[in-house]
C-alpha cells in the first residue's frame, strides 16, 4: 500500500507556533514544522542550502580551506565541490557520531560530531523568522542511541527553544506510516548508514480511552505541549540493527564496476544516481543504465553501466539478504517475547532510502506473510513521525544490550553476573526487578554495585576491508562488560557474615533512561538510601 505525502505548504502572511523536527541523515537531512493548529506537518524550504522542499544534503565544505567560507548542503553541490577527496569536504558524517571510525575512513578537518554540531546549528540560523520554533524534536539511531543522545543534549544546549525532545528513528517512522491507534507493525528503515527494524504497537483502539502520554524528557525536562491531535502511545516491542546502508551499496557498486579506481565522493555520487535510477518501478531487470562520472580530469571521466540483475546480485553476495534475515529473526523473536508475531502486525512500513530498492521489497513481501507492506514518503517518513509524536506521547523503549548486576554466588563460591533487565525490556519499567543480596566473608562492611551490560548477541558486524564495507561473522561469546563509572557501595551496619542475608534491593529505569536502585536492610529494616546508577541502552 503506498502512502501519498501529507505535507502542506506554510503561508508566508503570518508567524506560527509551533513544533521543529529535524532528521539528521547520513546523505540528505529532512526539516519539518507543525504549528499548533496545523492540521499536518509541512517540510521547510531553506534556501540555499536545501536542495528539494525540506531536504537538505548532509554536506559541509571549507572553500579553499578558508575557515571563514564555510558551505553548506546544496550549496557544496552547486559550486561542484561535493566530488573532492579533501580534508575541506565533511560529507558521510552522521553514521560515525557516537561510534568509532575505522582507519579506512576518509579524514576531513573536522570529527563527525564537529560536523554535525555545526550542520544543525546552520540549519537552525536558516530557520525563517515567521516560524517561532516552541519546541524541537530530533531523532536518533537505534545502534548508538545514547551516545547519540549525549551529543544531541550538548548540541541543543545553547539553541533559544523552550523544549526539546528526542525519539529513535525507526519509532518516528512508525507513526510516520500513520496506522490507527492499537496497530501493531514492523518498522524496516534503510538509511544511508544504517538498517534498523523495530516492532510497534500505538496504544489505544478497542474501545480503550486513549492515554494521556508526556513526550520523551530531554535534558530532564517533560515536554508539555497543548496540541488538539489525537494523543498516542507508541511501545516497542523488538527491535535489532546494524552499521550497514545506502552508502555502503553505493560503495560496492563503485567498486564493482572500477575496483582499480580510488573511491571519491562525485563517483560515489554517480553510483547512488544509478542506483536510484535502477530502482524506478518502470526499469525492467535486463535493462542497462548508465551515469557520467567525473573524475579529477579528463582521462578519469568514465560511465557506470550497470543493470538490476547485477545490481541485486551485488547486494545478494555481499550479504544484504543475509543481513536482513538475521535483523528480521531477531526482532521477531524479541516481539514474540512481548507476545507479538507476524500474524498481529497490521502492516511492515518500510522508510528511508533504501526502502525503493525493488529487492528489499520484494524480499519482504516473501518473508513478512500474512502482513502487508506499507511504503510511505521513504525520506520524509521519519521528520513527520517525529512531529507526530509531538506533543502529548510517551514513547516507551526497549533495551539493546540489558542490564546485569555482579553478585556472590554462595554455591559455587565466586562471583556471577545476575541479569536485572534483558535485552528487549521496555522502560520506562512499571514494576521494580528485586534481588536480595547476601554477604560473601566475615565481617563485610560494604557491597559494591558493579553493573554490567552484556555484549549484543548477532552474529554479524560490519567490518572496513581496504575502505570496502564488508559483512562478517560475529564471535558469539558471552561477555559482560562492566561500565565504567565507579562501583556505588552499600555500608553494612553492623557488618554481614558468610551467607547471610543482608539487603533487598529493587532496581528500575527511569523515563530518561536511568538505571535506579532503592532497598532496604533486612536485619534492620532501616531504608537504603536510593541511588541512580547511570542510563542504559
Amino acid at each position: 500500500m503506498n502512502m501519498p505525502s501529507t505535507c502542506e505548504e506554510v503561508p508566508m502572511s503570518s508567524q506560527k507556533v509551533g513544533t521543529l523536527a529535524i532528521d539528521l541523515g547520513n546523505s540528505t537531512t529532512v526539516v519539518a514544522f507543525q504549528g499548533e493548529q496545523d492540521r499536518a506537518p509541512s517540510l521547510i524550504d531553506l534556501p540555499p542550502i536545501s536542495s528539494l522542499k525540506g531536504q537538505i544534503p548532509s554536506l559541509l565544505c571549507y572553500r579553499n580551506g578558508d575557515p571563514k567560507r564555510l558551505l553548506i548542503g546544496q550549496q557544496v553541490l552547486d559550486l561542484g565541490l561535493s566530488g573532492e577527496l579533501s580534508p575541506n569536504l565533511v560529507s558521510d558524517f552522521k553514521r560515525w557520531i557516537g561510534a568509532p571510525i575505522p582507519s579506512e575512513a576518509h579524514k576531513t578537518s573536522l570529527l563527525p560530531e564537529e560536523a554535525g554540531e555545526i550542520f544543525i546549528r546552520e540549519i537552525w540560523q536558516k530557520i525563517p523568522s515567521y516560524l517561532k520554533v516552541k519546541r524541537l524534536v530530533l531523532t536518533a539511531p537505534v545502534e548508538t542511541y545514547r551516545a547519540y543522545r549525549a551529543w544531541l543534549h550538548k548540541v541543543c544546549s545553547t539553541l533559544p527553544v523552550d523544549e526539546i525532545a528526542l525519539l529513535d528513528e525507526s519509532t518516528a517512522a512508525a507513526m510516520g506510516a500513520d496506522l490507527s491507534p492499537g496497530s501493531k507493525l514492523l518498522v524496516v528503515d534503510i538509511g544511508a548508514s544504517t538498517i534498523d527494524l523495530s516492532l510497534v504497537a500505538l496504544e489505544g483502539g478497542e474501545g480503550r480511552p486513549e492515554p494521556i502520554a508526556q513526550l520523551l524528557r530531554f535534558n530532564g525536562q517533560d515536554l508539555e505541549g497543548q496540541s488538539n491531535q489525537v494523543l498516542r502511545c507508541a511501545k516497542v516491542l523488538g527491535k535489532a540493527g546494524i552499521r550497514l546502508g545506502g552508502r555502503d551499496f553505493d560503495r560496492w557498486i563503485a567498486n564493482y564496476l572500477f575496483p582499480e579506481c580510488p573511491i571519491t565522493e562525485s563517483l560515489l555520487n554517480a553510483a547512488e544516481r544509478l542506483k536510484c535510477r535502477l530502482s524506478n518501478n518502470d526499469v525492467q531487470d535486463t535493462d542497462i543504465l548508465f551515469e557520467a562520472y567525473r573524475g579529477q580530469s579528463d582521462s578519469n571521466s568514465k560511465n557506470l553501466y550497470l543493470s538490476r540483475r547485477q545490481l541485486e546480485k551485488l547486494l545478494t553476495e555481499k550479504g544484504f539478504l543475509s543481513v536482513l534475515t538475521e535483523l528480521l529473526n531477531q526482532t521477531l523473536a524479541r516481539g514474540r517475547a512481548n507476545g507479538c508475531s507476524l500474524q498481529n502486525l497490521k502492516g511492515v512500513v518500510a522508510v528511508g532510502g533504501g526502502a525503493r530498492i525493488p529487492l528489499l521489497r520484494r524480499w519482504l513481501k516473501e518473508n513478512i506473510k500474512p502482513a502487508q507492506l506499507i511504503t510511505p514518503p521513504p525520506i520524509e517518513a521519519v521528520a513527520i513521525g517525529a512531529l507526530k509524536l509531538t506533543p502529548g506521547v510517551e514513547v516507551k523503549d526497549v533495551l539493546q544490550r540489558g542490564v546485569s548486576l555482579r553478585c556472590w554466588e554462595q554455591r559455587s563460591g565466586r562471583h556471577i553476573w545476575h541479569p536485572l533487565f534483558m535485552p528487549g525490556q521496555t522502560w520506562p519499567t512499571r514494576n521494580a526487578f528485586e534481588i536480595i543480596l547476601a554477604a560473601s566473608k566475615v565481617n563485610q562492611k560494604e557491597i559494591e554495585l558493579v553493573i554490567g551490560e552484556p555484549d549484543v548477541t548477532g552474529a554479524h558486524e560490519v567490518v572496513y576491508i581496504e575502505g570496502i564495507p564488508t559483512v562478517k561473522q560475529k564471535n558469539n561469546e558471552s561477555r559482560v562488560n562492566s561500565w565504567q563509572e565507579r562501583p556505588e557501595t552499600i555500608l553494612l551496619n553492623p557488618p554481614g557474615q558468610p551467607g547471610q542475608d543482608c539487603v533487598l534491593l529493587k532496581f528500575s529505569i527511569t523515563d530518561d533512561s536511568k538505571l535506579q536502585m532503592q532497598g532496604v536492610d533486612l536485619r534492620s529494616g532501616k531504608m537504603l538510601q536510593n541511588k541512580v546508577l547511570g542510563p542504559v541502552r
